[in-house]
């Protein structure tokens, strides 16, 4: 029986090589000398601190340019509000989305179920699995989940036929 899996995972190290080259634009950029702006990458999030919030906003615009470039997409980002840090700076704290949240699985296994499609649909921890007798009823969802917008980057994977 055909099946494939819907995930959502981001490349981290598409990820460091973004965040490196941001860091060194910022490091080059004349707006920001003297204003100490840091980017710092962690497992699962991105730090961003400068001394102010214009300049904080223009390193926010540096770093999710990178991350468009290097095809990261930006629904993979969470957080993000500038909040004071010590020293009078000011700190913005992304963390990266990984696999599909159950509530979110729930939502899109609806989705599918309610099309009506001739496919199985099981969550299995931070992934789906859809099964079809047919190949075109998986195309067909494919071609329904892609058509949602979903709030998440979602990839299809391990087809089997």
């Amino acid at each position: 029986m055909p099946a494939f899996d819907i995930v959502s995972k981001v490349d981290m190290q598409e990820v460091r090589n973004a965040v490196d080259q941001a860091n060194r634009e910022i490091v080059n950029r004349f707006d920001f000398k003297g204003t100490n702006t840091t980017v710092q990458i962690s497992d699962d999030a991105i730090v961003i601190e400068s001394a102010s919030d214009g300049r904080l906003d223009a390193a926010i615009d540096v770093v999710k340019g990178r991350l468009v470039k290097r095809s990261v997409s930006l629904k993979s980002l969470a957080g993000g509000d500038p909040k004071p840090a010590a020293g009078g700076r000011v700190r913005a704290e992304f963390t990266l989305n990984q696999g599909i949240a159950q509530d979110a699985a729930k939502e899109l296994s609806k989705h599918i179920r309610d099309a009506k499609l001739k496919v199985q649909v099981q969550i299995q921890g931070d992934q789906l699995r859809v099964q079809g007798k047919k190949r075109d009823d998986l195309q067909t969802v494919i071609a329904l989940v892609k058509g949602l917008d979903y709030r998440l980057p979602l990839q299809y994977v391990n087809y089997r036929d």
